[in-house]
């Protein structure tokens, strides 16, 4: 091969080699130099890409007056909730997140015992019971928080709410469920009702589940407790699992259960 050959090749190849690094350093310039807001606009599509799973609401209304210190019932109740929230954690499906609430009513008031939020984040200190049953403030609170755009978001899945009750209210409970029933989400959302006890107010349990048909469960010993969370568990995690988690719930077998 001649110079001339020679000479060309090694011009053309120079040419080529310099073309891929001044293009390559093109690239990352022009990486760098996208707008800091535009960065952060294209991460949080990101983030919403990977979490897609919509949230599934559980809501639970938990009687702590102090009759619930009676027969292990509080201990009951707390170790039930701590065996659905580690349930709830090994649910990994892309279709529905479980979220938890726990909405505690006693000693005159009613309060946000674990505020709405991922069951896998949740964690749980135990309740304590004293003093009576103000049930109509936990109906308030529990309307305020489903019908809360920011604790709730419109892509949410209906929510289920669950009463938990040993006693009868001490505090104007009718208006205060009558004015969550009337909501748009408390009204579609799924409701479950526990009585522990003889002492449950069976008449206003019925009334919360506002359906002729809807069952109220009853735990005359502490252990049904768990039985009755562990139904809710199961309710729940099929709807997190089905095509439509927005369709009624299966309902748990009735074996060993009284109306």
């Amino acid at each position: 091969m001649g110079f001339a050959k020679y000479h060309e090749d090694i011009v053309s190849r120079f040419n080529a080699d310099n073309l891929r690094s001044t293009t390559a350093k093109s690239v990352r310039s022009a990486v760098a130099n996208v707008p800091k807001n535009r960065q952060r606009s294209m991460d949080k599509l990101k983030d919403f890409t990977i979490a897609s799973a919509r949230p599934l609401p559980v809501i639970i209304l938990a009687d702590v007056s102090g009759s619930m210190l009676e027969n292990g019932k509080i201990q009951s109740l707390n170790q039930a909730v701590r065996e659905m929230l580690e349930a709830f954690r090994d649910e990994d499906d892309l279709r529905a997140e479980i979220h938890v609430g726990v909405i505690a009513f006693g000693k005159g008031e009613a309060r946000t015992h674990v505020p709405l939020s991922p069951a896998s984040k949740v964690a749980w200190t135990d309740l304590t019971a004293v003093g009576n049953t103000p049930m109509g403030a936990a109906f308030d609170v529990a309307r305020q928080l489903v019908e809360s755009k920011d604790q709730i978001p419109s892509r949410a899945y209906r929510p289920t709410i669950v009463l938990v009750s040993d006693g009868q209210p001490n505090d104007e409970w009718a208006p205060p469920l009558k004015a969550l029933l009337a909501s748009e989400r408390g009204g579609k959302a799924f409701r479950m009702a526990l009585g522990i006890g003889a002492d449950a107010d069976q008449a206003v349990l019925r009334d919360f589940l506002a359906d002729p048909k809807g069952k109220i469960y009853q735990a005359q010993e502490a252990r049904q407790i768990r039985q009755f969370f562990q139904f809710l568990t199961m309710s729940v995690t099929s709807r997190s699992r089905s095509a439509n988690p927005n369709a009624a719930p299966q309902s748990p077998a009735d074996e060993g259960w009284d109306v």
